[in-house]
C-alpha cells in the first residue's frame, strides 16, 4: 500500500465530515473543534468512525478516539491506524 501523508488524511476526513454532516469545507480546519466548532454531537462521532473504519479497512476501538477533540487528532489517529498495518 501506498504511504498515505497527514495532508491526504486530512482532504479525506475533511469530505467525509462535508458528505456526512452537510458542513462547508472551507469551516474545518485542524485546529477545528469537532464538538464546539463544527457542532458534532457524540452519535455523529459514532458515525464518523464508522465511515473511517470503512475507508481504513482497519478496526477503530473506542478507546482510541475517546481522546479525540479536533480535526487534527482524528487525521492523527488514523495515520497511526494506518502505520499499525
Amino acid at each position: 500500500m501506498t504511504q498515505i501523508n497527514n495532508d491526504q488524511i486530512f482532504h479525506q476526513v475533511q469530505a467525509l465530515l462535508v458528505e456526512l454532516f452537510e458542513l462547508d469545507a472551507e469551516d474545518i480546519h485542524l485546529e477545528s473543534n469537532l464538538y464546539q466548532d463544527l457542532d458534532l454531537d457524540s452519535i455523529d462521532a459514532v458515525d464518523l468512525v464508522v465511515r473511517l473504519q470503512n475507508l481504513t479497512g482497519k478496526k477503530i476501538q473506542p478507546d482510541e478516539f475517546k481522546n479525540v477533540r479536533t480535526v487534527d487528532d482524528v487525521v492523527i489517529a488514523v495515520a497511526d491506524l494506518l502505520k499499525a498495518e
